[in-house]
């Protein structure tokens, strides 16, 4: 089955200081302004004796957390004035088929308004005919074994309802299996260990507790609460606020599926190295700035492409920042001079506060202000960087679209934390990666479909088999995805990586709006199934140059046509035609250089600070040449031993001298296999390149002209 339907910064190195510890913090929560629940716990089915006291369990957060609470089994408060009066809706243990056709139009209108709905533990277990509710609360129930105890791994510990456990939480409750794995749709919050308890039937991956953003509303959903004893456990308590904190909008969380991370620090510091003064503890999968200013940086690797993501908490009125794009250093002062700084401070000047680009640009204050977390609480960074594009987003909600255009800076390079100081506190935790590949800007440029700045209708999907892990999802007739801030220059046709199990369509290619002039359209087909990919291809007409903002619509015949996994803008003619002339930035966006400008054959060819000179203008033929001064890219004697010498030859139409540029934005010499490579990954001026096996490491990664 495909799935439901959807609805409409030299100093001294300082030591790491690591700290054992078990016992989970207290949530540390600013006064909410005041809202209401209403706690809905009618059955149809079994009935738990737990219902009574988790009613007086919510009615004691609320009375403690300032939220009043409406209690009833009485399904004709599901009516559109009343439930107006609610921030959140709980169904608690409610079973079987609750609502009329009626009450079930009047709460789809209630979450399509922004309102929030919480389920806990047989809330999976209601209203299996109604699509709306199942798609809303996640996932349905299909069985337990007996109540036992067993160990619940908390994997997003940045949200309300999870923030305040430990890695591993064990308790005593009965635990459900579920007919689908709601990671598709939602946040994972929790899973269960399977080995810790008997008669899991999902394996691996046996989500517990989730949330979702879903038709304008929130949900959130633990499987936890069968037992009387739950509600009397303070974890579990807290974890139950959280949930409806976050239905009712007062915390925020980024509750957008996520497949396919690879995690840089979740308790273990391998990799990391800390630059200039201070330090950052280590104590339960947290790290906490001590003194500064210096710099924790990721020393293992460079990232090109990528969607980079963190939590993040302040203590008070304090100062950090994550720091992207800059070379390879001890002093944390080269981050600042040669990367960019995504800020964390909400009180400092506009182009210098949390989510500003450090004094480059500011964050949509407004947007910003509502998506943000208070001091004490915990926040989520998504940096999303595609070429030299920046766009941040703060739990889930896009706040700043910023585009390097400085030729001695780059997006490229390594990841840092700021400890920007004593006193200022900050504390980071789960530091993840997922790296998009492509080559955006100069060449051809490859776009993940779900990373949309602004879409209708269509959701992130996680699949097997999808570049990134995930593709745009949910499309059907009339739905749109934009991306804003994308360059068309020289973009002559349009490339998707589709999927189709369903009727298949047609992707219309736009620019300005939803109704903006076609460039250009493809049908997609029936693929032969949901996990089968294609590639459609179409050229374009009257594409204009610069950077636009790019739609693409969707037109078709019923209901989930097909996926898009990525598309890509070809430039020229894709292989061996239109030259692109300029510089070529490579390492910590320090451009391909000849060296001294000389222009005898055998001329070493080196990185430089980019200056804009006659030795850093090369002139690319796709599939072909790549020529400066008159001459050409050549590998020393036609060789293919790794460190062969990369050099400036009279063109003779040889092997050696051809380059072709490759999706993952390496340059590759065909005749040799082997890719244009900055010597021992340093970016230091006058640095030569030479040839090296391939490894799509940072080093070998160029935006060509």
């Amino acid at each position: 089955m495909r799935r439901l339907l959807r609805s409409v910064l030299g100093g001294a190195t300082a030591a790491l200081a690591v700290i054992a510890c078990t016992t989970p913090a207290n949530p540390a929560n600013a006064a909410d302004t005041p809202y209401d629940v209403l706690v809905f716990s009618k059955t149809a089915g079994f009935r738990h004796d737990s219902i009574a006291v988790g009613t007086q369990a919510i009615r004691d957060l609320g009375a403690a957390n300032n939220f009043t609470v409406t209690a009833t089994e009485d399904a004709a408060a599901f009516t559109t004035g009343n439930l107006a009066q609610y921030e959140a809706v709980v169904f608690l243990n409610t079973t079987g088929d609750v609502l009329n056709a009626s009450q079930q139009s009047a709460f789809e209108s209630y979450i399509g308004g922004g309102g929030g709905f919480v389920g806990v533990h047989a809330a999976a277990d209601t209203e299996y005919g109604w699509s709306f509710y199942g798609n809303l609360v996640g996932a349905y129930f299909a069985s337990h074994p007996a109540i036992q105890q067993a160990n619940v791994k908390v994997e997003n510990r940045a949200h309300a309802a999870t923030a305040h456990l430990p890695q591993t939480w064990t308790r005593t409750d009965e635990w459900y299996n579920y007919q689908t794995n709601a990671r598709s749709t939602a946040r994972v919050l929790a899973t269960l260990d399977e080995s810790s308890y008997s008669g899991g039937s999902m394996g691996g991956d046996h989500p517990h507790s989730w949330c979702k953003t879903y038709n304008g509303g929130r949900a959130f959903y633990t499987g936890g609460g069968h037992t009387q004893a739950s509600y009397a456990e303070p974890a579990f308590r807290a974890h139950l606020l959280g949930g409806i904190r976050y239905a009712a909008g007062r915390a925020k969380a980024d509750c957008r599926p996520e497949t396919g991370y690879t995690t840089l620090y979740n308790g273990s510091t391998t990799g990391w190295s800390q630059a200039g003064p201070g330090s950052f503890t280590n104590a339960d999968a947290t790290l906490t700035s001590v003194g500064g200013m210096g710099l924790f940086w990721y020393s293992a690797k460079q990232f090109t492409n990528y969607s980079l993501k963190l939590d993040w908490r302040l203590a008070g009125d304090d100062n950090s920042g994550v720091f992207i794009g800059f070379p390879p250093s001890s002093d944390p002062w080269s981050a600042v001079n040669n990367g960019y700084e995504v800020q964390i401070d909400p009180t400092d000047a506009p182009d210098r506060t949390t989510g500003a680009v450090y004094t480059f640009k500011s964050a949509d204050l407004a947007a910003r202000d509502a998506a943000l977390n208070p001091a004490g609480e915990w926040n989520t960074y998504e940096l999303l960087v595609e070429g030299e594009r920046l766009q941040v987003f703060l739990n889930g909600v896009k706040i700043n679209d910023f585009t390097n255009t400085d030729p001695a800076r780059s997006l490229a390079g390594h990841i840092g934390l700021q400890n920007h100081g004593t006193g200022d506190d900050v504390s980071f935790r789960n530091v993840r990666i997922k790296e998009l590949g492509g080559t955006p800007g100069g060449g051809n440029t490859t776009v993940q479909a779900e990373a949309f700045s602004s879409a209708s209708g269509v959701t992130p999907f996680a699949k097997a088999g999808a570049n990134g892990g995930q593709t745009l999802g949910y499309i059907d007739p009339g739905d749109w995805a934009a991306y804003n801030g994308v360059d068309l220059t020289g973009v002559t046709s349009f490339r998707a990586r589709v999927v189709s199990g369903g009727p298949g369509g047609t992707i219309q290619v736009r620019t300005g709006s939803t109704s903006g002039p076609v460039l250009g359209s493809v049908a997609v087909p029936n693929t032969g199934s949901w996990t089968t990919f294609a590639d459609v291809t179409t050229a374009l007409s009257s594409v204009p140059s610069g950077t636009q903002n790019l739609y693409l619509t969707f037109t078709g015949s019923g209901g989930g046509l097909f996926d898009v996994d990525d598309f890509t803008l070809v430039r020229g003619d894709g292989g061996g035609g239109t030259p692109g002339t300029g510089p070529i930035r490579g390492l910590a966006g320090k451009c391909l250089d000849v060296r001294g400008g000389g222009t005898a054959d055998g001329t070493q060819i080196q990185i430089y600070t980019c200056n804009g000179t006659a030795a850093q203008t090369w002139s690319v033929t796709p599939n072909s040449t790549v020529r400066a001064l008159g001459k050409c890219l050549d590998v020393s004697g036609g060789g293919s031993a790794d460190g062969t010498k990369i050099q400036l030859w009279t063109c003779n139409g040889t092997g050696a001298q051809n380059w072709s540029a490759q999706a993952d934005g390496t340059l590759r010499n065909p005749q040799s296999g082997k890719c244009l490579d900055v010597s021992g990954n340093n970016s230091a001026d006058s640095t030569p390149v030479h040839l090296w096996t391939c490894t799509g490491a940072a080093n070998q990664k160029w935006t060509l002209p």
